[in-house]
Parts: structure tokens; C-alpha cells; sequence
């Protein structure tokens, strides 16, 4: 019996040696990483760091707009990443997001007002059409 053979059975293949398991690995890293663009206090950090002003990184944001294709998107869990990332796309808000702190703020602000409120629907203008009686 081949030595070898048993160590791969008990080792399955690398990431580096499947074309497969490569793809996977990328497609699991980067969904990771625009999910984390959900995260306000992330994209200030990125911000401060000088990192959205790399060109590499502003092209590597771009290339990551894919996931706003339908295939994609189903994969992502917090929608707000596709919204920031379409933000990313601006220079003005790139640089708004390094010496706006505010900027931050409203944007934890506004997601945090989204998942408080949205299972619950808009609120009825006139309680008054819904039940048929003053509340």
C-alpha cells in the first residue's frame, strides 16, 4: 500500500490543489468581506487606516459589485453591505467616511432603525381606518 495514498484519504485535498475548493474558498472569503461592509464602525476604520483611498482597493471594490447580481445576492445576509458597497463606489463618500464622524453615526444609526422596524411595516396613518374605532 502507497503511503501516500492513505494521507490523502486522510487529509482531503488543499485549497490549493483543487480548482473546485479554490473556487469555493474565494467565493467564501469574499462574500465574508462584503458582508463586512455592513459594519459602519468598519468601513470608518478602513476609512481612517487610508485604505479607501488605495487604488488597488478601489478597483478591488468595483470587481466586487458583482454581488449585487441576483445569483449572489441571495448569499448575502445583511443587505446594508450591498448598499454601503454601492457607496464605496463614490469618492466623495470615501472621503466623507475618513474625517466624518457623524457620517459613521448616521449610518449605524439609520441600519439600526431598519432592523428595529422592519417586520413591523409602516405604521397605519390613521389607526382609526384600521380597527374602525378610536384606540
Amino acid at each position: 500500500m502507497n503511503p501516500d495514498s492513505t494521507e490523502q484519504q486522510r487529509f482531503p485535498a488543499t485549497p490549493g490543489t483543487d480548482p473546485r475548493s479554490v473556487n469555493r474558498a474565494r467565493f467564501e472569503l469574499e462574500l465574508e468581506f462584503v458582508q463586512s461592509l455592513a459594519n459602519p464602525f468598519y468601513l470608518h476604520s478602513l476609512a481612517q487606516q487610508n485604505i479607501l483611498e488605495q487604488p488597488a482597493f478601489i478597483n478591488f471594490l468595483e470587481y466586487l459589485q458583482y454581488w449585487k447580481e441576483k445569483d449572489y445576492a441571495r448569499f448575502i445576509h445583511y443587505p446594508h453591505a450591498l448598499h454601503h458597497l454601492e457607496l464605496l463606489q463614490h469618492q466623495q463618500f470615501r472621503s466623507e467616511m475618513k474625517k466624518n464622524e457623524f457620517l459613521r453615526e448616521y449610518l449605524h444609526q439609520k441600519q439600526f432603525d431598519h432592523w428595529r422596524t422592519w417586520r413591523a411595516g409602516p405604521e397605519p396613518e390613521n389607526p382609526v381606518q384600521q380597527t374602525g374605532s378610536v384606540p
